[in-house]
């Protein structure tokens, strides 16, 4: 009877758990670090030489992939783990925003949640050292800082925008530095791959911002759109939804930012990525508020995280065509499985 007991505690334990990590979130921290895989497999190439940059490759080496896998489990699965320590941090806004989310509820009790969260965590500390690379350990450790920074950052209007791109950011580098044994940490393709990941999910963070105006105001968080006012809002989302496509622009023509020639796949992707940016726009514009304004989430993530598969096809045109069709699906379909907008 006690056994029946235990597992059935463990399995509503497991189901509170999954439903609070919120999975359709999943490729936004997967795909950044695939970006980063994508690139050092890209420099890894034994014919890799780039004349632009005068760059060879010297301890770069194909990952195997076995190890492909466990990197790209542990990106998936870190938004998840991390949100029940922002669900933690961030319960007072929650009580209003989202009151059927399991940790506010009670169904999912927040130490042992949190204690989890901290084992899991252990967990890809040291499979990333034993077994990854070590160097790739500093990413890790800070985002999960940043993480846990964030929630005071949100307070403090853009700030909380730029804490969690970098963030997110963190998880490219990841996947850059635990693909394999490397002596270049970092190229200008690096730094604008990375610059690039921190401002689409800057920005993606800005847009979620519109559901939660109302629980955040009332917990002294000053987001953009409580300082501004939704008003005020639905003009800047409409002009913040360019900024990408006008950041990878001017940064490519203008300062060489990634030094490598455009495919015709990737301009494909990319057209198709501006469109779905320039539609979330429109979305938050038309509906500031109510419950389009959380359905709006949908496209507000494939137009993030298909951005960055875009990006990847600049490296690998199939695989970024390939990540870009399941990115857009399975957002959406995970995102459906949830009908309850107050989770």
């Amino acid at each position: 009877m006690r056994k029946q007991m235990t597992m059935k505690l463990t399995i509503n334990f497991l189901k509170a758990y999954v439903k609070s990590m919120r999975l359709y979130y999943a490729f936004v921290t997967g795909i950044s670090g695939w970006l980063g895989i994508a690139y050092y497999q890209y420099i890894a190439d034994e014919n890799y030489f780039n004349p632009q940059s005068g760059f060879i490759q010297t301890l770069q080496e194909p990952t195997p992939l076995s190890k492909k896998i466990v990197i790209i489990v542990i990106l998936f699965l870190a938004w998840g783990v991390n949100q029940i320590i922002n669900d933690y941090l961030g319960l007072k806004e929650d009580r209003v925003n989202a009151p059927d989310r399991p940790m506010v509820t009670g169904e999912l009790k927040p130490r042992s949640a949190i204690t989890f969260s901290i084992i899991l965590l252990t967990g890809n500390l040291f499979i990333t050292w034993f077994y990854l690379e070590p160097i790739a350990v500093v990413p890790l450790i800070v985002g999960i800082g940043l993480n846990v920074l964030y929630e005071e950052a949100k307070g403090y209007g853009i700030w909380g925008n730029i804490v969690f791109g970098v963030m997110i950011a963190m998880c490219g580098l990841f996947g850059c530095w635990a693909a394999g044994p490397t002596d270049t940490y970092f190229t200008r393709s690096t730094i604008s791959a990375l610059l690039f990941i921190m401002v689409t999910n800057g920005l993606m963070t800005y847009y979620t911002y519109f559901k939660d105006a109302t629980g955040d105001k009332l917990a002294g968080k000053n987001t953009i759109v409580v300082k501004y006012g939704l008003e005020k809002n639905r003009y800047i989302a409409i002009f913040a939804s360019f900024l990408p496509a006008v950041l990878f622009i001017t940064g490519y023509f203008g300062f060489h930012a990634f030094q490598i020639e455009l495919n015709n796949i990737f301009i494909i992707l990319g057209l198709l990525t501006i469109f779905l940016q320039i539609w979330t726009g429109v979305q938050y514009y038309r509906n500031p508020k109510g419950e389009l304004t959380y359905y709006s989430l949908a496209t507000n993530i494939r137009a993030c995280t298909c951005a960055q598969t875009a990006i990847i096809a600049l490296f690998n045109p199939e695989l970024g065509m390939i990540l870009f069709i399941i990115t857009y699906v399975f957002v959406g379909f995970l995102f459906n499985l949830n009908t309850n907008i107050k989770v």
